[in-house]
């Protein structure tokens, strides 16, 4: 019998009793080939020496300061290595516990930000159909799942949600990637005029979606006409990369290979790698400066902000990161895994799309890939998924509702930067045997 209240009541979890590389071994002994990284968090692995040693340190030295009465060396190292690698005008980091923090965070700086300067009209946030932004009441609001936000939805805030840019479901026959872009985009300036000049404050994107659509990244020139309606209207852009973000896409930040800087970007998961509960708001320069030219403080905090552990788990990772140039590994593995990825599933039948970027890849399960018509829902194609990749030791990550938040499948695949050739090979080849499992 448990006292916990699990995720999923009734069922029976495996109990996770030690880890070292990209392996998790349970009570039992048994092994599991962490090809996930749990929720795309692990990007280290398990039991990294630098990261240990990293927290023994801090440990002895200091667990715990409020930031209300004390700064610590280590949070103020952090946010300095956070702003040295930042997108361009990105000046100063908020620290928080986690992604949904980290949202809840950005969503009041935008508030308070049009305050400072006057505009207290600006009160609209704009998101995208199927996103996923976090499980906090402002994160899901802003959010565009609705299987998430369904029976939550009269304690919700007011947002508002255009299409997703999503290639594989939403180009049309004979539509190039450019125009498509564009097109996705321009829905963006189409509800801001629709809500009315001067009232929408922010408007929230993953840079690459995770969780709710599986890695899908946005068609080429999308974020940069994105970041030009943005700033033709005045209203800030705040890019989530909690999931993609972090080395995860095979640059640091995801928004790099757009080509553009947001005015907030959100991180967490990669940041700390599971050693301690971390995220953070990295904010531009304008933002800093409206609030401490205007009221002089951001309203807003949390008890654990800028935890020592956590921030000494932070620099550790990024520090190794950095010495072990570990992006240059995510961009070959990642290149390596999209090539097994194809040579496994390109003409299978039920997979029709293949996507990502570095060592953040997905397929998406269709039941007939020339319509591209989803499996049933009441089939749970993806629980199964899961269920057979357990057996088989795999850790992946498979979600459902991939479309519209009730159809659709989708694996997603985000294991570790260490990880090696041989280990991917045994990621595609447990996953090839896990899904034809499913599907019998």
């Amino acid at each position: 019998m448990t006292h916990i209240l699990h995720r999923q009541i009734g069922g029976t979890l495996p109990v996770a009793a030690g880890g070292r590389g990209v392996e998790i071994v349970d009570s039992t002994g048994k092994r599991y080939l962490d090809a996930s990284g749990g929720a795309a968090v692990s990007c280290l692995g398990h039991g990294h020496p630098a990261v240990t040693a990293a927290l023994h340190e801090q440990l002895d030295r200091l667990a715990y300061a409020h930031t209300g009465f004390f700064t610590t060396e280590v949070a103020e190292k952090l946010a300095d290595r956070l702003i040295a690698d930042a997108p361009q005008g990105i000046s100063h980091a908020y620290l928080v516990s986690g992604g949904s923090e980290a949202i809840e965070a950005a969503l009041k700086m935008a508030r308070q930000y049009f305050i400072e300067r006057g505009e207290p009209k600006r009160r609209h946030v704009i998101a995208r159909r199927q996103s996923y932004h976090g499980n906090t009441l402002g994160a899901l609001a802003a959010g565009g799942n609705e299987w998430r936000r369904a029976p939550f939805s009269p304690l919700l805030i007011e947002t508002h949600h255009i299409a997703p840019c999503f290639a594989y479901r939403l180009k049309e026959p004979g539509e190039s990637e450019e125009a498509y872009g564009c097109r996705a985009a321009d829905a963006l300036e189409a509800k801001i005029l629709e809500l009315g000049e001067g009232t929408v404050m922010a408007f929230v994107a993953e840079t690459v979606v995770g969780a709710t659509a599986g890695a899908a990244p946005a068609a080429k020139g999308y974020f940069k006409r994105t970041r030009e309606i943005c700033d033709r209207h005045g209203v800030l852009l705040i890019l989530d990369e909690v999931m993609c973000g972090m080395g995860r896409t095979g640059t640091l930040h995801a928004c790099e290979q757009e080509g553009i800087a947001p005015d907030l970007l959100t991180i967490a998961k990669g940041l700390g790698g599971g050693y301690e509960p971390i995220g953070a708001v990295l904010l531009g320069r304008h933002l800093y400066d409206s609030f401490a030219n205007g009221s002089g403080f951001f309203q807003h905090g949390h008890t654990y902000m800028g935890h020592p552990m956590a921030c000494a788990a932070g620099l550790a990772v990024q520090e190794t990161i950095r010495r072990d140039n570990l992006l240059a590994n995510v961009r070959t593995q990642g290149a390596l895994l999209r090539r097994r990825l194809g040579e496994r599933f390109g003409n299978h039948p039920h997979v029709g799309d293949i996507r990502g970027r570095g060592l953040f890849q997905a397929i998406e399960l269709v039941e007939e890939r020339s319509t591209k018509t989803p499996f049933d829902p009441a089939r749970k194609l993806n629980a199964r998924v899961k269920k057979a990749a357990m057996a088989r030791g795999l850790m992946v990550y498979p979600m459902g509702g991939t479309i519209d938040g009730t159809q659709g499948d989708h694996v997603l695949l985000a294991p570790p930067f260490i990880v090696t050739e041989d280990q991917i090979g045994e990621i595609v080849d447990r996953l090839g045997s896990a899904l034809d499992d499913a599907l019998a």
